[in-house]
């Protein structure tokens, strides 16, 4: 049986989706609560790794096993094993071929800024607090700039080869939006919680992060909306804006339109 979860997870205290030698993952921890529920070893496959720290509200993974617990329950018997900062709201029965990173046809990210003096702890570790007022509609204008098919070379990191940097940018939003525990005192009207929403059919390490820099500092005045073009144009990392903490980063979700049975689970279809 090919079985698919639909998880959420907060990872600040975590290496990444990925297993790593140096500490504990997201896959490593649903790994050993699989394997200790079912009694047997799996091999979890998850949409895209997420950088320590990032975080999910939408991620699917999926393995291959003989479970005879009903899939109804499984969550909630997973959720038994795992720490609370990690949460299964699914699991669903899917075809065998089916993987859950190579059937996800496109992925959005979300990435939240407050600006502010002072910190607001109940936003620690959960967005990035940039220390000076954004103009938000100069970010929404620079944002525009990254929809479409471009080379993004100017805006990841070095990591793991790719064959190309060009990927498809189907939107990229920045909007407003409240958050618990936002207080007066730390911000002011013109200056909500930020979140940049970024969809594509893929992204390049740290990309998301590096788009959100580089917004940043289009609401800082840095550079003018109109430069965008120009800073893809020359393909050079130091022309764009820097690569922001992983802490405001959030996997958001996700598009299985050739799965219908993750469609009634809110996945985009």
């Amino acid at each position: 049986m090919n079985i698919a979860l639909i998880l959420s997870y907060d990872g600040t205290a975590y290496h990444g989706w990925q297993i790593q030698k140096n500490g504990m993952s997201i896959q490593q921890a649903v790994t050993d609560a699989i394997q200790k529920l079912l009694g047997c070893k799996v091999s979890l496959s998850g949409v895209g790794r997420t950088d320590a720290g990032v975080h999910a509200r939408q991620y699917v993974a999926n393995f291959h096993a003989d479970c005879t617990i009903p899939l109804d329950r499984l969550p909630l018997a997973l959720n038994a094993q795992l720490a609370g900062d990690i949460s299964i709201s699914a699991a669903v029965q899917v075809p065998e071929h089916f993987d859950a990173r190579f059937q996800c046809a496109r992925k959005e990210y979300a990435y939240y800024v407050y600006a502010s003096r002072l910190p607001d702890p109940f936003l620690a570790g959960r967005a990035y607090r940039h220390h000076y007022p954004l103009n938000v509609e100069w970010m929404q204008q620079a944002a525009g700039h990254f929809v479409g098919k471009h080379d993004f070379a100017a805006v990841r990191s070095m990591g793991t080869p790719v064959k190309s940097t060009v990927r498809t940018i189907f939107q990229c939003m920045v909007e407003t939006c409240p958050a618990p525990g936002f207080t007066a005192r730390h911000t002011d009207e013109t200056s909500p919680l930020v979140r940049i929403r970024v969809c594509g059919d893929g992204f390049l390490y740290n990309m998301v992060r590096a788009i959100a820099g580089t917004l940043i500092y289009a609401g800082s005045g840095k550079i003018s909306p109109e430069d965008i073009s120009d800073i893809l144009k020359s393909g050079q990392r130091s022309q764009a804006g820097p690569t922001l903490p992983a802490c405001g980063l959030y996997l958001n979700r996700l598009w299985y339109p050739d799965t219908p049975e993750l469609a009634p689970y809110r996945l985009e279809t």
